[in-house]
């Protein structure tokens, strides 16, 4: 065992990032923490997350409090307080709040990477002096290095 590789943070405590990323982020373990195994994170989900299909990684959400919104392939779940799902990569899902407060999950990417992106959308998202969300088009630009694709939206009949 590595003793260098220990990190022990306290209460509301995040490991640094290269750019600030939104409260509602905690980053516990980084992707370089676990020599690229995984990455941990502690989330607040406050607004939806558009439909999209990680290429590689599968992604592990542990709901702490509220509930949940899961899109995934047909099927839609509420996943509340204490419940887990697994999103392997290759199906595609969205999530979004639907509680009052927003959920509070733990989400694992395997392997890592998930904050690496998040640092690249803060960093855009600073420049461009934007706060909302970025159209499919922008997502799929910053997301690609990280082999994660957001679905277009249908054209209009």
């Amino acid at each position: 065992m590595s003793e260098d590789r220990f990190i022990l943070l306290d209460p509301g405590a995040s490991r640094p990032t290269r750019v600030p990323l939104p409260s509602a982020m905690t980053v516990k373990a980084r992707t370089e923490d676990t020599e690229g195994r995984f990455s941990l994170m502690e989330v607040v989900v406050a607004q939806e997350i558009p439909r999209h299909v990680h290429h590689v990684a599968d992604e592990c959400i542990y709901v702490l409090s509220g509930a949940l919104g899961v899109e995934f392939g047909d099927t839609d779940r509420t996943v509340t307080a204490g419940q887990f799902v697994l999103l392997p990569h290759g199906v595609p899902h969205a999530l979004r709040p639907v509680s009052t407060p927003p959920p509070r999950v733990l989400q694992i990417s395997s392997p890592g990477g998930w904050e690496c992106y998040l640092e690249d959308l803060s960093e855009h998202l600073s420049g461009s002096g934007r706060r909302s969300r970025l159209d499919v088009t922008a997502l799929n630009r910053i997301a690609a290095p990280y082999q994660i694709t957001y679905e277009e939206p249908a054209a209009p009949a």
